[in-house]
Formats: C-alpha cells, sequence, structure tokens
C-alpha cells in the first residue's frame, strides 16, 4: 500500500508552512495533507482547544490510513502534539512520526519565557510582526520566506495554546510510542532544552541535528527536511 502524509504546523503559523514539503511529496508521488488546527490558517476563528486539536489530527489520520499507512509528521507545537497523539494508551494507526523542533516540555522556565516574549512582542507596535518579517528575511530562504505567514498568523491563539500545551503529559507519551520515530532538530533550535530526556523516553528514536538552523528547520534547510521524509517513507514501506 502507498504510504500517506499527514502535516500538523507549529504555532502561530498554518498549513501554508509545509508547502515545500508538500510539493516535494506531490513530485515523488506520495500522498500527503497538511492540516490545519482550530484558531489557525483557514480556522483562524475558531477557538483552540486541546480536544479540537486532537480530533483534528485524527481524522486526517484515520482517513489517510483506509489507503496506506500514515507517516505523521508535526513541527513545534505539531509535533508536541503528535508525539502526545501517537502516545495515546490506545494506540492510532501511524506507522511512523517525524517530531521536528518538538524536544522541549512545554512547562517551566521553558514555557514561562516564551510566554513572557510573546507578550512583549503583543506589546509592540504592528503586535512586533516587523521583527519577525526582519528575522525571516534574514534567515529563510526566498523559495520558503512567505510559506509562515501565507494562512496568517495566529496571534490570538497563542496565549490558549501555549495555555493547552503545559497540560500534556508527554513524558508518559513519548515512552509508550513503538513505531518508527524521528526527533529533529535544528543546531541552535531553543527547543532543544529536554532533548536528552525525549532519547532517553525513546530510545528506538533516530535523531538528526541539522547544521546551521534554528527552530524554522523545515523552511531553513527544507532540502535536508525533506530527505528525513525521504528516510521515514522508506522505512514506513519497508514494514508495510
Amino acid at each position: 500500500m502507498t504510504p500517506q502524509v499527514v502535516l500538523v504546523h507549529g504555532i502561530r503559523t498554518s498549513a501554508t508552512m509545509w508547502r515545500a514539503q508538500l510539493a516535494w511529496l506531490e513530485e515523488h508521488g506520495v500522498p500527503a495533507r497538511a492540516v490545519d488546527l482550530p484558531g489557525h490558517g483557514s480556522r483562524m476563528a475558531e477557538q483552540f482547544t486541546l480536544d479540537g486539536a486532537f480530533r483534528t489530527i485524527d481524522e486526517a489520520v484515520r482517513d489517510a490510513a483506509e489507503r496506506g499507512p500514515v507517516l505523521l509528521v508535526g513541527h513545534s507545537m505539531g509535533g508536541l502534539l503528535s508525539l502526545e497523539y501517537t502516545g495515546a494508551e490506545d494506540p492510532p494507526p501511524v506507522a511512523a512520526l517525524i517530531a521536528a523542533s518538538s524536544t522541549a516540555l512545554p512547562r517551566g522556565a521553558a514555557l514561562s519565557t516564551y510566554r513572557a516574549l510573546a507578550g512583549a512582542f503583543d506589546r509592540l507596535p504592528g503586535r512586533g510582526m516587523w521583527i519577525t518579517e526582519r528575522v525571516l528575511a534574514a534567515t529563510i530562504p526566498p523559495e520558503t520566506r512567505g510559506d509562515f505567514a501565507a494562512g496568517g498568523y495566529a496571534l490570538d491563539a497563542q496565549s490558549v495554546v501555549l495555555r493547552s500545551l503545559s497540560t500534556l503529559d508527554l513524558t508518559a507519551a513519548v515512552h509508550r510510542i513503538h513505531v518508527p520515530l524521528w526527533f529533529v532538530n535544528g543546531q541552535f533550535d531553543q527547543l532543544r532544552s529536554h532533548e536528552r530526556l525525549f532519547r532517553r523516553l525513546a530510545p528506538h528514536a533516530e535523531h538528526i541535528v541539522v547544521p546551521r538552523t534554528s527552530h524554522l528547520v523545515t523552511a531553513m534547510r527544507p532540502h535536508v527536511f525533506n530527505a528525513v521524509l525521504r528516510l521515514a517513507l522508506a522505512v514506513v514501506r519497508q514494514g508495510s
């Protein structure tokens, strides 16, 4: 059966962040779907809830699983949600998982710092978007630079998302994941704070660090990330 790919975006952005990956997957004949979570992208007017987010992922995964083994791919918030979802006590039909920029527990000092920064940006003129645009212009190649903003920025959802993520039990979930698993981090990713813990919880997982990249690894080095997709798809095909 043909592998199917489901992609889950990070906080503030939307399904458009995966345009480079969707183009590569289409070029190679791999069916793929990138979802918009509640409060993001085409669903910006909705309220974000964990139940709604997990329902969105589950519906996409189960629909894809009717046609083939599912490779689930998540970035940042989407990676944390995908880890929690895949590591449920009653495992969903996920054949393999790539969790990018997701090896940090969303609580404690790391969460407090992120929330403080988000609040500080919100108080700036234009909610600090001019800084975001300058950072993207300086770090993201032209071909993927507009992907994160193309679906709009879910600035109003940030606070509730961060509160919601702090309730996840990722240590239990990651320990329960037994399907092929890849942790993919940028060399300078600020969310590598619990990388060693995640690797201990899932000793079978492969750990890939992409040089000269930060948190936005999928857009900064899209060809490298697509190579990880190629690897994961080969493993899924071999196991199906």
